[in-house]
């Protein structure tokens, strides 16, 4: 089967032939018909990120959805025919056997026709909802969940500003307003701030100065640019919290007195539950979510993971393995 897989960032990003995966005693073998494509691959592509490095070389893919056509013979929660997605972690936060048992991460992940998932770690895609919305919802809206709603605490009353309206930041959007929740939306991409506005967004700028006077409850980055993390800092209420979800950069600076003045709490998240994950494709079903989707084809993933490292991309980038015309 045709799989991509990553080994150094010398070589990058590799379109190979690998043997289809045989499923272990407790593991499906899916048949993949939608892999999300998301930040955390092309920062380990680049080499910025080095914490998953139990495999080489990997296949990648984490965002999984696919229809079941193979049982292991401890199996008991599916059947072939199943349609399901995979799973971090069952609790949070991650631990090493969460990644470890995560396909596209501890082990040969989506970007492939075929892939083994653990049965713990699988989970059945409702009635009414795509291939393509299950396979984002797993991260780009499960983990904009955790960190809005578990982690943010956000509730009907709260004046939240979300940085960075890529992926995940438009599905925090659409789940912090669903909260009831007055949003606002940081993005230096002006192209983004209509489908933001779609997304529940009240209003958007470029930065914090473009909302003079406004102090906000919660601040969640989903860019992680460093400046941005320490900018959030500066920007929330006395006693505010500030989720710090993305990774452009490893190292951020803050201004130890205006944060210890003004009683931050800066905390970070990542991932999300199985309930979570359960939840958030529940709220797609009963169309509380509709994460904004774009199809390229499989032979063009390296293109569409530049894209996103560009931060050309509105909403989530997926592909459909099954359509690769090429057979192995």
């Amino acid at each position: 089967m045709k799989a991509y897989q990553f080994n150094n960032p010398t070589t990058g990003l590799e379109y190979v032939d690998i043997p289809v995966p045989v499923p272990e005693n407790n593991q499906v073998l899916v048949e993949v018909k939608a892999t999300g494509l998301c930040h955390t691959d092309c920062n380990i592509i680049s080499g910025k990120d080095d914490t998953f490095f139990w495999k080489r070389p990997i296949t990648l893919g984490h965002e999984i959805a696919g229809q079941i056509v193979a049982i292991g013979s401890d199996v008991t929660k599916f059947k072939v025919g199943d349609r399901v997605v995979s799973a971090l972690g069952p609790k949070h936060p991650i631990t090493f056997e969460d990644v470890i048992t995560s396909a596209g991460l501890g082990y040969n992940g989506g970007y492939a026709q075929y892939v083994s998932l653990y049965e713990f770690k699988a989970v059945r895609i409702p009635e009414g909802v795509t291939f393509p919305q299950a396979a984002v919802t797993t991260d780009a809206v499960a983990t904009a969940y955790h960190a809005v709603v578990v982690e943010g605490q956000i509730s009907a009353s709260s004046k939240v500003a979300i940085i960075g309206l890529g992926g995940l930041g438009l599905s925090a959007a659409q789940i912090a307003s669903r909260y009831g929740a007055k949003v606002y939306g940081i993005e230096r991409d002006t192209r983004k701030f209509a489908p933001a506005a779609q997304a529940g967004v009240y209003a958007c700028a470029k930065s914090f100065t473009g909302f003079p006077g406004i102090r906000f409850d919660v601040v969640v980055d989903f860019a992680g640019a460093g400046s941005t993390t320490a900018e959030a800092a500066k920007a929330v209420k006395p006693g505010g919290k500030v989720v710090l979800v993305g990774l452009s950069q490893k190292t951020t600076t803050l201004d130890t007195y205006g944060f210890v003045t003004l009683g931050v709490t800066l905390k970070g998240s990542g991932g999300s539950t199985l309930d979570e994950v359960e939840k958030c494709l529940q709220m797609v079903a009963d169309k509380e979510i509709d994460p904004l989707l774009e199809e390229i084809p499989f032979d063009q993933i390296r293109e569409g993971l530049s894209r996103l490292s560009r931060g050309a991309v509105i909403g989530r980038l997926y592909a459909n393995p099954a359509k690769s015309l090429v057979q192995t």
